[in-house]
């Protein structure tokens, strides 16, 4: 995660506490005497906030953090670290330096919170991840398709379970900021969104997620596709309206992208399916050099038109869709009007049946 979390607590003692600053008193057992600790900024590895030492197996922290936020606590001897969420807490942490996952933490109300959202979430996301893995091969089991229709439910209603319970945490817009490409719903998100107390959607979290929601409005299904020219391989400048008076296909990938390499076959299969009946795909590649993306392209098999700037994450094509995460595409029909997003596997065969017909 890239920003940072600015919730501002409206109870006064809350408020009182921020004032005093934090202090971080940790008893873990495998440190070495006297060798360092640190707390850091996430979003800013170089800011450290605190420094300490162990002295007869304790150390202290003390500082004054500007609001609640992630942070990591550093074992400097031992090269590990751990993750917390907490503002200008008393916190008293011990546990064993060799299982950092099973430390006690106690005095953060918002650590409370973010440990709660790891129980919850950090296995359903792991079932999710090795379960989509799956999905993508070749002809997955029907047995894989309805465990992992079951695990996404069951993160779905933990999503709505927690924002319920937890409107005032700043963990919460945490939790809507990582999960967002869950769904890919942005009316859902905006739901929910609007569901967080003023104190919640004031922080930078909130405003990091309302940003969010402003920007997953930019290519809505519906819109109007946004133009841009980029060009191919061969150096030939490639326009979007150039396939007005057709369906097309606007494919964001890149062959560094390992979850795209596996769902190109997918898309391979749809374009050879309905090529013929007004179809075709333009893909927009995220690479930065000419060999590894051509060479991609060859060994994948991609037939269709291909372009990149060769920028990366700054690819034009990509910013001016907002693209934050590959693969994603749109379908765009021959008027130039988006009608379909994030279309894959299963789902683009599905759209392409009901526009086009599979017969």
């Amino acid at each position: 995660m890239k920003k940072l979390l600015a919730v501002l607590f409206l109870i006064p003692v809350a408020v009182m506490a921020q004032q005093k600053g934090f202090v971080i008193t940790g008893t873990i057992t495998g440190l070495a005497e006297n060798s360092k600790i640190s707390l850091v900024d996430m979003n800013k590895p170089t800011d450290t906030l605190a420094k300490g030492r162990v002295e007869k197996g304790t150390f202290v922290l003390k500082g004054t953090i500007g609001e609640p936020n992630l942070h990591q606590l550093n074992f400097d001897a031992t090269s590990k670290k751990t993750v917390l969420f907490i503002g200008n807490d008393n916190v008293t942490i011990k546990g064993d330096v060799k299982n950092l996952q099973q430390l006690e933490i106690k005095g953060s109300p918002t650590q409370a919170d973010f440990s709660e959202f790891q129980k919850t979430f950090n296995p359903l996301f792991q079932t999710l991840t090795q379960l989509n893995q799956q999905l993508y091969g070749k002809q997955p089991s029907d047995s894989v398709q309805m465990a992992y229709k079951n695990t996404y439910d069951a993160a779905v209603s933990a999503i709505d379970k927690y924002v319920t319970e937890k409107k005032n945490s700043p963990v919460t817009p945490f939790l809507l900021v990582v999960t967002r490409e869950l769904e890919q719903d942005p009316v859902l998100l905006e739901k929910r969104y609007n569901q967080l107390t003023p104190a919640s959607k004031d922080g930078f979290y909130g405003k990091l997620l309302a940003q969010n929601i402003a920007d997953s409005k930019v290519g809505a299904v519906g819109s109007e596709a946004i133009e841009f020219t980029q060009t191919d391989t061969t150096g030939k400048p490639v326009s979007l309206t150039s396939f007005r008076g057709k369906y097309v296909l606007v494919d964001f990938w890149a062959s560094w992208c390992k979850p795209c390499r596996m769902e190109n076959p997918n898309v391979v299969t749809a374009y050879n399916k309905f090529k013929d009946k007004n179809f075709t795909v333009l893909g927009v590649s995220l690479d930065r050099a000419r060999e590894p993306w051509v060479q991609a392209i060859k060994a994948d098999g991609l037939a269709w038109t291909q372009v990149s700037d060769l920028q990366y994450w700054n690819n034009e094509a990509a910013r001016k869709y907002k693209i934050e995460s590959i693969p994603q595409n749109y379908l765009i029909d021959p008027n130039g009007k988006i009608v379909g997003k994030n279309l894959r596997g299963h789902e683009l065969d599905a759209k392409l049946c009901e526009l086009l017909g599979c017969k």
